[in-house]
């Protein structure tokens, strides 16, 4: 073996690793302009709000009603939120307390913007009972312009 040689000898790795290093640009540069290209960005960046609410349940006459009270956190427009009652919608937006599921305003309401202190009141229509102990109350907000839901309040009846 030649050790002169082994020495002298320019050729390396060096070539083959910036050709492995071209191609990891172009890919990761080809994913970010993709991704903002298709609106993807814009899903991510719906992450679900960071509210908390408190539930209180009351009889008023023969009809029980639920209070559910922002505590804190992120504020929530109105226009994304439901509530549901062991699985029947009982508010929407725009359409309030929902009367063919059984439910009907209780005094308080949500405006556009949900923030600390607001407070939503709805209770059942005369001769009907959808709201009974065990039931499960569900704040349920919607991203806009997705099918993206989460739960941001959840509460067992106890009356």
């Amino acid at each position: 073996m030649n050790l002169k040689q082994l020495f002298q000898d320019d050729d390396a790795v060096s070539p083959v690793i910036g050709v492995i290093l071209m191609v990891a640009i172009t890919v990761i540069l080809a994913a970010v302009i993709g991704t903002f290209v298709l609106g993807l960005g814009d899903r991510v960046s719906q992450a679900s709000p960071n509210a908390n609410f408190a539930f209180d349940y009351t009889t008023v006459g023969n009809n029980d009603a639920v209070n559910i009270t922002h505590d804190g956190g992120d504020g929530v427009p109105s226009s994304q939120v439901n509530v549901s009652v062991d699985g029947a919608n009982a508010w929407g937006p725009g359409t309030g307390a929902i009367s063919g599921n059984n439910f009907q305003s209780g005094g308080s309401s949500w405006s556009d913007k949900i923030t600390a202190g607001d407070t939503l009141s709805i209770k059942e229509q005369s001769g009907t009972d959808p709201v009974q102990d065990g039931m499960t109350v569900k704040v349920i907000w919607s991203a806009d312009g997705s099918d993206k839901t989460a739960v941001i309040g959840e509460s067992e009846v106890s009356l």
